[in-house]
C-alpha cells in the first residue's frame, strides 16, 4: 500500500511542493474550483428557491443580488481565475510541459468564453434591464411579464456557465494529474 503511495506521488507529482508551473497549476485548480462551485451551487440552490417566490419577491431580490456580486472579493475571484488559468498555460509551456499546457489552455478558453464571455454578454445586460424596472408603483402583470423575460433567459445562460466552469474545472484537474514531461 505504502509502495503504491510513492509511485502515485511520483507519477503525478501529489505530496510535494513541486515546480513554479505546478504551484500556479494548483492555485489555478483552487480558484476554478471556488467560481465553478460558485455557479454550481447557485444552479442547484438559489434557483430552484427563487422559483418558489412572488414575483415582486424575486424582481427585489435579484436586483439586489445583482448589486451586490459587484463587489472586490468576488471580481478578484472572477477575473483573476482567467488570468491564473493563462499565466498557468503559459508557464506550463515555458516548463515544457505541453501536455498539461494544452489541457489548461482548453479550460482557460472554456472558461473565458463560457463563463467571462456569457457573463459579460448574456447574464449582465439581462441584470441591466432588470435593474432599470421600477418595482414601486408596477402592476402584477408587469412585475410578471419583466419576471418571466429575465428569469428564463437569464436561468438558462447561468446553466451554461455552471456547466462551462465545470468542464473547464474537469480540464483543469486532468492536467494537474498528467504526468509532468
Amino acid at each position: 500500500m505504502a509502495a503504491k503511495a510513492i509511485e502515485l506521488e511520483n507519477a503525478y507529482g501529489l505530496g510535494h511542493a513541486g515546480t513554479v508551473e505546478e504551484i500556479i497549476l494548483y492555485v489555478t485548480l483552487v480558484l476554478l474550483g471556488l467560481c465553478a462551485g460558485l455557479f454550481v451551487g447557485w444552479s442547484v440552490s438559489v434557483i430552484p428557491g427563487t422559483r418558489r417566490t412572488s414575483d415582486e419577491t424575486y424582481i427585489e431580490s435579484m436586483q439586489r443580488i445583482n448589486e451586490a456580486i459587484v463587489n472586490p472579493p468576488f471580481l478578484i475571484l472572477f477575473a483573476g481565475t482567467a488570468l491564473v488559468l493563462v499565466a498557468s498555460a503559459v508557464a506550463l509551456f515555458a516548463g515544457d510541459q505541453s501536455r498539461r499546457a494544452w489541457w489548461v489552455t482548453a479550460a482557460a478558453v472554456t472558461y473565458v468564453v463560457g463563463m467571462v464571455g456569457v457573463t459579460v454578454g448574456r447574464n449582465i445586460p439581462l441584470n441591466d434591464a432588470l435593474g432599470r424596472f421600477e418595482l414601486e408603483g408596477s402592476d402584477a402583470d408587469s412585475r410578471r411579464r419583466r419576471r418571466v423575460s429575465y428569469e428564463q433567459s437569464w436561468n438558462r445562460w447561468h446553466h451554461v456557465r455552471s456547466v462551462a466552469g465545470s468542464v473547464a474545472f474537469g480540464m483543469a484537474l486532468v492536467a494537474a494529474f498528467e504526468a509532468g514531461e
